[in-house]
């Protein structure tokens, strides 16, 4: 099949649904069993990121964190986080590792195992030299090694990431990015040198796949003109062997609202395959062949799932999973995790379960939103789940208890 499936027909694709309800589901379990969010952080700020990434070594003992001294501004070019990990099975001991200059709030400084050795080696993004890198660390030795690109998704084999330009995203989402070094094209609407990138996990070498000057020449809409392009949330299939990611353009001076449209690609750069062509928030694969996305089509907002290379698309959880959350697949398929944006008076954050054999919600937890007239937007503290390797518990970064701080909980709430 020949994919970009793409006929937007002159059309204005529709807005992206930038403020996101967060109305209660009529058809939800009440939280008849609640099960216990412990701290598993204290004193200083600290958080973990963003929320399609296992935080636990192989072991399931270590748990990685980013220490920080402040909660209420946008971190600055001199502002360090301190990658550690905490020992949950030693009280808690926090473990410096190192510190970095490249983090934001909403993906931290992709902080993760690598896939090839998940019990000892880590890796994060750092700024030297003027440019933002990556680097690895094996957490027994201290050895390190490092990459002339950043990371921002890998493969589940660590053999492989996705990476794209920091600088860009900062200027143009700030939360996302990093600052202290310039984007070269930031008076550039779509260059032709940047893009969508992969790197050989071990060598280093990257090569740019699809350009944004590409995708704003792929059937252009009328919106494109004068609109700046950029490019988001990676994510990889189970395999290795397709790469998800969102193309996003908007006004270059007032940069909302912007537009969306959901791509796949293989890691070459062959079978671009526009997937979804509204607007599209969080993600995750279920298998290889499928996409769950909060997205909208035909003018209503669902999480869809999408079969990839495809038209075939179908609702899920309509009416229980009925706002965009942070969604992500159990290692054993079984169960979908989610969160909500605020809700209610005083606002509070919903965690979740969705069991996909019944379609069934199961509620976790409500976590208050600490001081909501300043601590919002890009310095927000979302809930941002992620399972352990086992599904068998579940952390969190929030808020509620008035510092920013690392939560687990167990997932047994059936």
């Amino acid at each position: 099949m020949t994919c970009v499936r793409v006929d937007l027909s002159g059309q204005m694709p529709r807005l992206d649904n930038d403020d996101r309800g967060t109305k209660r589901p009529d058809t939800c379990a009440p939280m008849d069993r609640p099960t216990e969010a412990r701290a598993i952080t204290s004193g200083a700020h600290h958080f973990f990121g963003y929320y399609d990434k296992f935080p636990w070594d192989a072991t399931g003992r270590y748990h990685l964190v980013q220490q920080v001294r402040f909660m209420d501004r946008m971190p600055e070019t001199d502002d360090r986080a301190v990658v550690g990990m905490v020992d949950t099975a030693n009280g808690n001991r926090f473990i410096p590792l190192d510190e970095t200059t490249a983090w934001c709030w909403q993906q931290g400084t992709m902080l993760q195992w690598l896939g090839n050795a998940p019990d000892r080696e880590i890796v994060y993004n750092i700024r030297e030299a003027g440019a933002f890198k990556a680097r690895i660390r094996d957490v027994r030795s201290g050895q390190v090694r490092t990459l002339p690109r950043p990371v921002y998704a890998m493969t589940s084999d660590g053999t492989r990431a996705g990476t794209l330009n920091f600088s860009r995203v900062h200027d143009v989402r700030p939360g996302y990015g990093y600052c202290g070094i310039p984007d070269p094209n930031a008076d550039v609407l779509a260059p032709e040198d940047d893009g969508v990138w992969v790197m050989d996990m071990g060598t280093g070498a990257a090569t740019l796949i699809v350009s944004l000057a590409a995708l704003a020449a792929l059937q252009p809409d009328p919106s494109f003109q004068g609109a700046k392009h950029r490019v988001k949330h990676f994510c990889w299939n189970p395999s290795g062997t397709r790469l998800l990611f969102l193309h996003r353009w908007a006004d270059p001076v007032k940069l909302r609202p912007w537009r969306t449209r959901m791509f796949t690609v293989n890691p070459d750069g062959s079978g671009l395959c526009l997937v979804q062509d509204e607007m599209t928030s969080h993600f995750d694969w279920r298998d290889d062949d499928h996409i769950l996305a909060w997205t909208r089509r035909d003018g209503r907002d669902h999480f869809h799932l999408f079969r990839d290379k495809t038209d075939r698309v179908e609702i899920v959880g309509a009416g229980v999973m009925a706002a965009d959350g942070h969604c992500s697949y159990s290692p054993d398929r079984r169960w979908i995790l989610n969160d909500t944006y605020p809700e209610g008076n005083p606002p509070r954050r919903t965690l979740y379960r969705y069991r996909v054999a019944d379609g069934r919600r199961f509620d976790l937890g409500r976590f208050l939103t600490q001081d909501p007239n300043k601590i919002y937007g890009p310095i927000r503290c979302d809930l941002h789940p992620r399972w352990s390797r086992d599904g068998s518990r579940i952390s969190f970064d929030s808020l509620h208890e008035g510092t920013r701080q690392v939560y687990v909980m167990e997932a047994t709430c059936v």
